[in-house]
């Protein structure tokens, strides 16, 4: 292969990746309200090929370089009240990957693999009280990322419906993302 050509395939590597992977978390936000912790509160499962711990709170996503990952959450109990409104839906506030090269999984990581696509979901303020809302967190691997594990933590904001007041739990176990070379 000569240099332009192995340049080329290079920049489009990325690009063989379609197919976006969509991580499903469920909260269940009145034992997480109750207890001021997510232990026992999240389940998490997702459409990729191979990947362990459906159904947990330390899921394993099997994806790509270059891929796009969509992290969906939403209320394990989502029912309208009787006056046709919606109870507040959690959201993830940020999405931390974790120092796995050294085995600590408390330190931030340093190095990117992920460019960030942030998060998406309606403004608050634009939000209805009758119109349900699902928040969202979505990113691409990097293609430059080294196949492995990655592992990540959640930083959820639920808001408690009789204060209003705003609560920030992070992940107890870490999910993590397992990179597959293209």
């Amino acid at each position: 292969m000569t240099g332009p050509q192995r340049v080329v395939e290079s920049e489009q590597r990325g690009q063989l990746n379609s197919v976006q992977l969509n991580i499903v978390t469920l909260v269940n936000m009145e034992r997480a309200a109750a207890t001021g912790s997510l232990e026992d509160a999240l389940f998490m499962m997702d459409n990729s090929v191979g990947g362990v711990g459906q159904g947990t709170d330390h899921l394993e996503t099997v994806c790509k370089q270059g891929q796009v990952l969509n992290w969906i959450i939403r209320p394990v109990e989502m029912e309208k009240r009787p006056d046709g409104t919606w109870p507040p839906m959690p959201k993830i506030n940020n999405l931390v990957f974790l120092d796995t090269e050294r085995g600590d999984e408390e330190d931030v990581a340093e190095r990117r693999i992920m460019t960030e696509l942030k998060i998406y979901g309606a403004p608050d303020r634009m939000r209805s009280p009758y119109t349900p809302v699902y928040y969202y967190w979505a990113g691409a691997i990097l293609s430059t990322a080294r196949p492995g594990l990655y592992r990540y933590r959640f930083v959820l904001e639920l808001e408690q419906d009789h204060t209003r007041e705003k609560l920030y739990l992070n992940t107890v176990r870490n999910p993590a993302v397992r990179v597959l070379e293209v």
